[in-house]
């Protein structure tokens, strides 16, 4: 794994969570569409969370959870945007961009091709619930373009609070910790794959996140979370089904 891509600012000690959770109930009201109801949402153990509703992202800020997926229904529009064979030309290995918070995602950074304004305004909400989550100043935002897994390898981002959400092809995986060795991740697997080296074991399953689902994955740069972190991983491309894309964003605080 790229260790630049692992890596962000440590987060502002002096954020405050309840001033979080305000400003993002707030963005939520903004948002939500009268059909929403909260009461959709599953927790499953205290590593990981899944909802159906973007208000309860918020559970990210729990100690003991670091994963939260938020499961989101396929945008028709932007999926056929996304096959088009120009777009895939145009976007080549994606881009990588720092936006302020509360500003979306400029149309000239996607190719002008039906459903680039659906793709825009989906990045660019996306965007607006994270700031506002996370009270950040910036968002390092990049669109990635794969036509192979970028880091195959279980292993825990030195980050913050990372968000992905996987447009097409498979989503990010991960795996609960609950019978986890954590020394065996990265020079501690001396070598060996990761289903032999003892990182876990026939207990354990990897779990994936679908199309379109938003995934806030805690770091070990979180605040006092050094010895913990989602471990996840990129999933395989399989042969001839087109590129892996996929949003990445990071909060910045300046």
């Amino acid at each position: 794994m790229n260790d630049e891509l692992a890596t962000i600012e440590m987060i502002d000690p002096n954020l405050l969570q309840d001033s979080r959770e305000a400003s993002f109930v707030q963005a939520m009201d903004r948002h939500a569409e009268p059909s929403q109801k909260s009461s959709q949402d599953q927790i499953s153990h205290p590593y990981a969370c899944t909802t159906a509703e973007p208000v309860d992202l918020i559970r990210i800020f729990h100690p003991l959870i670091q994963v939260v997926r938020w499961r989101r229904q396929v945008d028709p529009g932007i999926e056929a945007y996304l096959q088009q064979r120009p777009v895939n030309s145009h976007l080549r290995n994606g881009f990588r961009i720092v936006i302020p918070a509360g500003e979306g995602l400029e149309l000239d950074f996607l190719p002008d091709l039906p459903g680039r304004r659906a793709m825009a305004q989906d990045i660019s909400l996306i965007a607006d619930i994270y700031s506002e989550l996370l009270g950040c100043d910036e968002i390092a935002l990049r669109l990635e373009v794969s036509s192979k897994a970028m880091c195959p390898r279980f292993h825990v981002d030195r980050t913050g609070i990372r968000l992905i959400c996987t447009y097409r092809g498979q989503g990010t995986e991960w795996i609960d910790d609950k019978w986890v060795d954590r020394s065996k991740l990265g020079q501690g697997s001396l070598g060996l794959a990761d289903d032999a080296s003892g990182l876990f074991d026939t207990r354990t399953t990897v779990e994936a996140a679908a199309p379109f689902d938003v995934l806030l994955l805690k770091g070990s740069l979180w605040q006092e979370n050094i010895r913990r972190g989602a471990i996840h991983r990129s999933p395989s491309v399989t042969a001839g089904s087109g590129p892996r894309i996929l949003l990445v964003m990071d909060a910045i605080w300046t």
